[in-house]
C-alpha cells in the first residue's frame, strides 16, 4: 500500500518529541556550541531556590545578572512557567539558561498536543534533564545552565523539587534547595527557617529572608533594591496551578524583614 504524502507528514511529527521534530526537519535552530568572544563577558543568572509548603512549592529567584564583576542586568526574571503545574529557576548563564527553559515549556506543549494528556512530573524533570546534557559541550565552555525544577504532582499530592547538575544529572530534594553562586548562603538560611507544613504566608517569607541573606554575602546577587523599586520575583506551584506572588505583597514583606532587622542592629 503507496503511503498518501499527509500520512507521510502525520508520521514526522507523530513524536511526542519536539526536540526531535526539531533536530530532524530544522537543525540549525537547535542550542549551539558555537560560541564568540569570552564567557567572562555573557551575563550570568545568580540566586534561585524552592522550597515545599503545606500547599505544594514556592520558587523564587533575585532579579540580578552579572558579567563578570559588572552588573549585566538589575531586572532579569529567573523564574519561569514550564506549565499549570510546574516551573524553571534558572542559574548560570543567562542567555543559554532562558533559550532552554523556552524550549522546555515548547517540548511540553507539544507532549500534550501529541499525546493528548500531560507528563507526569517525574517525566517532565527527566525531559529537562536530557535537554541539561545536550548543552554539556557549551557548559564546559564556560556557559553551564544549573536549573531548579519543581512542581506539584497530581499523583502523589504534594509538591516536589529537582535539582540539577551541568551533566544533566537529576537530584530530588525533599524540602528545599537554592542555585547559583548565592545558594550556600540561600540553602544556609532556608536550613533554620525551614518547616514542615508551612503556610504560604511564612514559606514566602522564609523564601524572601534566604534570598535577602545571600544578597547580604554574595556580590552576585542582587537584594531588594528600594530605590529603584525592584524587589525579587516570587511563584507559587499548587494543585491550583502556577500562580505569581504580586509585587506589592513581595515589597511589603521585604520591608518587613529589613524593618525587623533593623531594629535588631539598632538593639531595639
Amino acid at each position: 500500500m503507496i503511503e498518501q504524502p499527509w500520512q507521510q507528514v502525520f508520521q514526522n511529527y507523530a513524536t511526542s518529541s519536539f526536540l526531535e521534530v526539531l533536530r530532524r526537519e530544522s537543525p540549525h535552530m537547535m542550542p549551539t556550541p558555537g560560541l564568540s568572544g569570552s564567557a567572562a563577558d555573557v551575563p550570568h543568572g545568580t540566586t534561585v531556590l524552592a522550597l515545599r509548603f503545606r500547599d505544594g512549592v514556592i520558587m523564587a529567584g533575585d532579579r540580578q545578572a552579572t558579567a563578570g564583576y559588572q552588573v549585566a542586568s538589575r531586572r532579569i526574571d529567573k523564574v519561569f512557567k514550564c506549565d499549570d503545574l510546574s516551573g524553571i529557576g534558572i542559574a548560570g548563564a543567562a542567555g543559554p539558561a532562558m533559550e532552554m527553559a523556552k524550549l522546555f515549556q515548547t517540548e511540553l506543549e507539544h507532549y500534550e498536543k501529541v499525546e493528548g494528556d500531560n507528563l507526569s512530573l517525574e517525566g517532565k524533570a527527566n525531559k529537562l534533564s536530557q535537554m541539561i546534557r545536550m548543552n554539556l559541550q557549551v557548559a564546559m565552555m564556560g556557559l553551564a545552565v544549573v536549573p531548579i525544577f519543581a512542581g506539584f504532582d497530581e499523583r502523589a499530592g504534594v509538591g516536589r523539587l529537582f535539582k540539577y547538575d551541568i551533566t544533566g544529572g537529576r537530584y530530588e530534594e525533599k524540602d528545599y534547595d537554592a542555585q547559583g553562586s548565592g545558594s550556600k548562603d540561600a540553602r544556609d538560611s532556608l536550613k533554620k527557617l525551614w518547616r514542615r507544613d508551612m503556610y504560604r504566608d511564612d514559606a514566602l517569607r522564609a523564601s524572601l529572608e534566604a534570598l535577602i541573606d545571600a544578597a547580604d554575602e554574595d556580590v552576585g546577587t542582587g537584594g531588594p533594591d528600594l530605590v529603584r523599586g525592584i524587589f525579587p520575583t516570587v511563584k507559587t506551584v499548587t494543585r491550583s496551578g502556577f500562580t505569581d506572588i504580586g509585587e506589592d505583597e513581595v515589597r511589603r514583606v521585604c520591608d518587613a524583614i529589613l524593618k525587623d532587622r533593623t531594629q535588631s542592629e539598632q538593639g531595639v
